[in-house]
């Protein structure tokens, strides 16, 4: 038996080294292939010289580059590299795509504190009247102290008027200038706060239609959602219909022991 082994062992070796020539030919032609298959490098310089070369230029040619077959057949293209000019538009391409990223993103936040802020149409009337309230109510108030200073402007104009050609009194110099000030400064309030009562009105009617907007958009989609499962339900798939017949799965027999 063990001359039978040693015989076998020997005539092995020769099998063994045929088969390890025949691993290194084929990656021999593999890599002989690929760098076939790298072909022939054809570029013009700025001079409107034509290169032929089995290497890359070591930089991108101004006008580009076309790789060749063995055949001379265009198999790959080099574009040109970018001028100044492309590189400064795809920047602003690039910044006005994320400057668009942010303001989708800051609008979808606004929307959801929007969403969450009121349930209702009717919620968004009492925040507006509440806020329109606040505003006539402080214009009001103006308008009842500027009518009280205009008042005692006149009476204090009566009473300068009293004096004649004689000195008026440094008092009431004084009053009338602080009423005419005060005057000045609630038609100002006043102005100031019916501009507010504008603005706000139109902010509420603004967040009502953006409300029923981004509402009807949720609306939509969830319409569509339900078509989407109702399409679903009324078309299953193959082997979830009744009598669709079912795989076919063997059983092994039990297994037997001879006792």
């Amino acid at each position: 038996m063990i001359g039978i082994e040693q015989a076998n062992s020997v005539g092995q070796r020769p099998r063994a080294r045929f088969a390890l020539r025949a691993i290194a030919a084929f990656i021999a032609a593999v890599f002989a292939g690929t760098a076939a298959a790298a072909g022939t490098y054809k570029w013009t310089d700025e001079q409107g010289v034509v290169h032929y070369s089995d290497k890359a230029p070591a930089e991108t040619p101004a006008k580009g580059a076309t790789v060749l077959d063995k055949q001379g057949r265009q198999v790959k293209k080099i574009d040109p590299p970018l001028t100044p000019e492309q590189i400064k538009a795809m920047s602003d391409d690039e910044e006005r795509a994320r400057a668009l990223a942010k303001a989708k993103d800051e609008q979808a936040r606004k929307d959801r504190a929007l969403m969450q802020s009121y349930t209702s149409e009717s919620e968004i009337d009492i925040a507006r009247n509440r806020a329109i309230s606040t505003l006539e109510s402080q214009i009001k108030s103006a308008e009842i102290f500027s009518a009280d200073l205009a008042r005692r402007q006149k009476n204090i104009a009566k009473q300068k008027a009293s004096y004649g050609s004689k000195p008026i009194p440094i008092e009431l110099e004084r009053e009338s200038t602080a009423v005419d000030n005060e005057l000045s400064h609630q038609t100002i309030l006043i102005r100031q706060k019916q501009e507010e009562l504008t603005l706000v009105t139109a902010k509420y009617d603004t967040i009502k239609q953006r409300w029923r907007e981004i509402l009807a958009d949720q609306q939509r989609a969830a319409a569509a959602a339900a078509e989407l499962e109702a399409a679903k339900a009324q078309n299953p798939p193959a082997s979830a219909k009744p009598g669709a017949p079912k795989p076919v799965t063997t059983a092994r027999p039990a297994s037997t022991t001879n006792k």
